[in-house]
Order: C-alpha cells, then sequence, then structure tokens
C-alpha cells in the first residue's frame, strides 16, 4: 500500500512538471479565474441596465422636459440632447441604444387630443437591451404624458399592498451572482480540459509508452492526473474567490470556504475523470478541443448556474440529475450564498461522491482498454 501512494505521488510530480512547462495551460488558468470571472461578473446584463439612450428634442416643452427627466440610472444612462443630423451618424457607431425623437407641436398636439407620434429608434444588435429596454422607453413616454394630460401624477391604488424583500442579495447586484456563478463554471471546464489535456499530451509526445514500461498501474496513473489536476484548479480557485471575487469585487460569501471546497473536491473527481475518459476517445486535442465543446456547454446551462433548473422542462432536471455539475451548482449556491451548512447540503455531496465513483470506474475500464491496445 506504501508503494502504492508513493507511485502516485511520484506520478503526480510528474504531471505538475508537465503542467510546469505547458505556458498555455498556464496562462489559461490565470486568465479565466481573474480576467474571466472579473469580465463575466461585471459585463452588460441581459437585463437593461446603463442602457445608453439620446433623445432629440424639437418641441422644447415643459412635456418634452419631463420626458427627458424620466430617463435616469440605472436602466439608462443620462439622456443626451442631439440634433436629428446626429442621430444616424451616433447609432452607426455604437453611441446609442436608443434615440427617442420628439417632433415640434408634441405638447400642442397632446393638449389638444391629436395623437401625434414619437419616434423611437432602436439598435437591434445589441439584443441583450434591444428588446427590454423598447418596452421600458415606451412604459415611461406613456406614463409621462398620460400624467402631464391628466393635470396631475397619480396611480391607482392597488386592491394588496406588496412587499418585496430580496434575501441573500439584496440590493440585486449581479455581480454578487455572476461572479461565483462563475468560479463554479471555470472549475468545471478547466478539470476537463487539464485532465483531458495531460494524457492527450503525454501519448502526442510518446511518454505514454514510458509508463506501460514501469512498475504503475492505470489506476495509479489516473489517480496521479486526478490529484494533480484537482489541486492545481483548487489552488487557482481558491485565489480567485479571495482575490478577484471578494477582494476587486467586494462580493460577500455567506458560507464556510473550507465546505464549499471539499464540494468542489467531489467535483474534481468526477470532472476530471470525465475528461480522461473524453480523452481516451478522441485522437488529437483537436477532436478533445471539439468534443469537451459539446459536453462543457449543457453542463454549464442545464446544471442550474445561467438558467434556473425549475424554469426547464421535467426530463431535462430528471436527465442533468446523473451531472455532476448540477449537484455542484447546488450546494455551491447553498454554501456561498446562503450560508447553508453540512446538514443541508449532504445530500449533493453523496450524490457527487457516487456519481464520480461511478465515471471514475468507466474512465479507467477504457483507459485500460485503451492502454491494452497500445501494448
Amino acid at each position: 500500500m506504501r508503494q502504492f501512494f508513493s507511485n502516485i505521488w511520484q506520478l503526480g510530480i510528474k504531471e505538475l512538471w508537465s503542467l510546469r512547462r505547458d505556458p498555455t495551460m498556464l496562462v489559461l488558468i490565470a486568465y479565466v479565474f481573474t480576467v474571466g470571472v472579473y469580465s463575466a461578473s461585471t459585463a452588460m446584463p441581459q437585463t437593461l441596465n446603463n442602457a445608453p439612450i439620446a433623445i432629440v428634442d424639437e418641441d422644447r416643452s415643459p412635456l418634452s422636459q419631463r420626458m427627458v427627466s424620466a430617463f435616469y440610472p440605472p436602466l439608462f444612462r443620462p439622456p443626451q440632447l442631439i440634433e436629428w443630423s446626429q442621430m444616424d451618424p451616433g447609432m452607426d457607431a455604437g453611441l446609442y441604444t436608443f434615440v427617442l425623437v420628439i417632433p415640434s407641436g408634441f405638447q400642442r398636439d397632446v393638449l389638444a387630443g391629436r395623437a401625434p407620434q414619437v419616434q423611437l429608434n432602436v439598435d437591434a444588435t445589441r439584443m441583450s437591451q434591444a428588446f427590454t429596454g423598447s418596452g421600458y422607453v415606451q412604459q415611461i413616454v406613456m406614463g409621462e404624458v398620460s400624467e402631464f394630460a391628466q393635470r396631475y401624477r397619480a396611480s391607482a391604488l392597488a386592491p394588496v399592498e406588496l412587499n418585496l424583500r430580496a434575501s441573500f442579495n439584496p440590493g440585486l447586484e449581479r455581480s454578487w451572482f455572476g461572479s461565483l456563478v462563475q468560479v463554479i463554471n471555470y472549475i468545471t471546464m478547466l478539470s476537463i480540459i487539464l485532465a483531458g489535456a495531460a494524457l492527450i499530451r503525454e501519448r502526442e509526445h510518446g511518454t505514454i509508452e514510458h509508463l506501460l514500461v514501469m512498475p504503475v498501474t492505470p489506476a495509479q496513473i489516473m489517480l496521479a492526473k486526478i490529484g494533480s489536476t484537482g489541486l492545481v484548479v483548487l489552488l487557482a480557485s481558491l485565489l480567485s474567490l479571495v482575490l478577484v471575487v471578494q477582494g476587486v469585487l467586494n462580493v460577500p460569501v455567506a458560507g464556510s470556504r473550507a465546505l464549499f471546497f471539499a464540494g468542489a473536491a467531489l467535483c474534481l473527481f468526477a470532472t476530471t475523470s470525465m475528461g480522461i475518459f473524453m480523452a481516451t476517445v478522441a485522437r488529437n486535442m483537436p477532436q478533445f478541443g471539439m468534443l469537451m465543446m459539446l459536453v462543457v456547454i449543457p453542463l454549464q446551462m442545464l446544471s442550474g448556474g445561467n438558467t434556473p433548473r425549475e424554469s426547464m422542462p421535467e426530463l431535462v432536471q430528471n436527465i442533468m440529475l446523473l451531472a455532476p455539475t448540477t449537484h455542484f451548482v447546488q450546494l455551491g449556491q447553498a454554501i456561498l450564498f446562503r450560508g447553508a451548512g453540512f446538514a443541508v447540503v449532504w445530500p449533493q455531496f453523496l450524490a457527487l461522491a457516487l456519481i464520480g465513483t461511478l465515471l471514475f470506474a468507466l474512465s479507467l475500464r477504457r483507459f485500460r482498454r485503451t492502454l491494452s491496445q497500445m501494448a
């Protein structure tokens, strides 16, 4: 038994030295856990936020001034008053997502009951803002015109009063959710890439044949790759969580980081086994990259990190229970967002352990068959 773990230790050191001599992988690890996490969490969200808007006010009336002042952060940037001749060049240059044109005599026609028209120009190439923002602009314009025509600003009383309280993220800050979800996604993605690339790199360099003549077993080779890859990803994600998420973005972490990374270790055991299995199927790195895209994208999109699982079809929800990322996202959100303890997330820990054991057994069987064919 001592020799068994000694072989794993030595092979793991070899994997770390191989990764150290691969600058591409090192740059990828550094990029995704720093710039990748920061940019994904601070980029323009799918909901309307600080949308650039300009207004061509040809009326210059009290009503048009009320409409101009109705657009303000955080939904819109402060409106820019421009001339008609500046509209097309500004939209062509991407300076404005919305341009509202208020025609001359607009207030006079409203008071006279002539139903004047207001033109709204939308840059539809910004799909995340164009669809939602056009609805907001219409509501704001119609609301201001209606209140001006009625001579008072009031709204009908609702039969009930709704008190909205946002738990775990009172300010509804997207960076709080986005940064932590990106850390979870990158843990999954990098573990698959590093484990699969390590095996393919040895096959392409011919070092896998050297391992076949050494007194090591396929299980030891796999455990060494899983351990070294998991260690690198865990350290990188820990630094990202502390320095980028909590340090730069000032995102609070409610629960235990030790408990979260314990769950991450179980997830890494499953995903690295998955990466090795994919590497035994692919013949080279381009094939592995294409296969990885077919696997990683559904895992990230359907695991509940980007879209709530409750909004998915029931069949998809049941199928994705077989994916380790589904349980990792659940325990990650429970621990990091809601401060849950082990008594709450133990079902996810158990599911990750079972899925990881199954994936390791399948990968080991496939890896042994691949080695026997090479021998």
